[in-house]
């Protein structure tokens, strides 16, 4: 059986006036059905970016976007979204395959229109349903979610942050794509709600058998669902493992010092930081991104020449060390 998802040397460059901003630089991994990954990294490392890649909401000022993003699906066979037309995504893919819960979910919302008009247009406008219609398929999301039918008549701002939250992943499931992309989802949110967003997240994977791609700075949170992790520095990935694998045994040191800087409930550690700053990407470092600030960078080798991912232990690591 394919995977769901393949990216295979995936690039998306911005262009500033500084120059190019390589935010995504030879991104490739793959994705099973009904499998969570998540990517984890500093800020800036372009977790966001590889997702709006994905799904192609590019930015006007894209400078360079190649690689093949292939989805194997049932009804549309293999299909490469990097080649596809905007018509076309917007008919065939977005939110029927594909969908977003985006990071800010009040931005995400339309704050002058109830929740009704906002769940209800894309089924009209994308399936072609009737209103009414619509409006059912609206509030079974909405139970499914665990909100009741009469938020619909309701503005976001009447709603509290994890109820707005509810009403985008409600947004994201309605139309059944198979896998969601989630950044962020718990952002902004406290830790009962953040907890309480992350069961709703793991019962709705196992009741329609969805994928997800979760893009997160918290690991500890990455940990609750993802079945596998990708680590990302400097618009690349350095480290992809299952999740098993890498929280008893990270191979690269980048992996290595995120998980060093999370405090442990069971265990009594010296809570360690990376020192030093996520490079910038209109000039990153030439060879291992990660060479400026790696305890083990190996001199004359790091800073030349790029290490390529390799099978270690059950894990796909960059890093000359291996």
């Amino acid at each position: 059986m394919p995977p769901l998802l393949e990216l295979r040397n995936v690039k998306m460059y911005y262009g500033v006036t500084n120059g190019v901003v390589k935010a995504v630089d030879g991104v490739s991994f793959v994705l099973n059905k009904g499998e969570a990954m998540a990517l984890v990294g500093e800020s800036g490392s372009g977790k966001s970016s590889l997702a709006f890649t994905i799904i192609r909401l590019l930015p006007r000022n894209v400078a360079e976007f190649s690689g093949e993003i292939l989805l194997h699906d049932e009804e549309l066979g293999t299909v490469d979204l990097a080649k596809m037309s905007e018509e076309e995504l917007r008919r065939k893919i977005r939110w029927k395959k594909i969908s977003m819960v985006f990071q800010a979910s009040m931005n995400a919302l339309n704050p002058i229109l109830k929740v009704q008009d906002q769940m209800v247009e894309p089924l009209v406008l994308h399936l072609g349903l009737s209103k009414q219609e619509a409006i059912k398929i609206a509030e079974e999301a909405l139970l499914s979610v665990g909100l009741a039918k009469d938020v619909l008549t309701r503005y976001p701002f009447e709603l509290s942050g994890g109820m707005k939250q509810r009403v985008v992943i409600a947004m994201a499931i309605m139309m059944k794509p198979k896998l969601v992309i989630l950044d962020e989802p718990t952002s902004a949110l406290d830790v009962i709600t953040q907890a309480n967003i992350m069961n709703l997240l793991k019962e709705l994977k196992a009741k329609f058998d969805l994928s997800y791609i979760l893009i997160t700075h918290d690991i500890a949170l990455a940990s609750e669902i993802a079945d596998k992790i990708g680590v990302m520095y400097a618009g690349k990935i350095v480290e992809i493992a299952p999740s098993d694998i890498f929280f008893r045994k990270p191979k690269h040191p980048y992996s290595q010092k995120l998980l060093a800087a999370v405090p442990s409930l069971r265990e009594e550690k010296a809570i360690e930081y990376i020192p030093g700053d996520v490079p910038s990407l209109i000039n990153p470092p030439p060879g291992c991104r990660f060479h400026p600030r790696c305890p083990y960078a190996i001199k004359g080798k790091c800073e030349r020449e790029e290490p390529p991912r390799r099978q270690v232990e059950g894990s796909e690591v960059a890093c000359w060390l291996y």
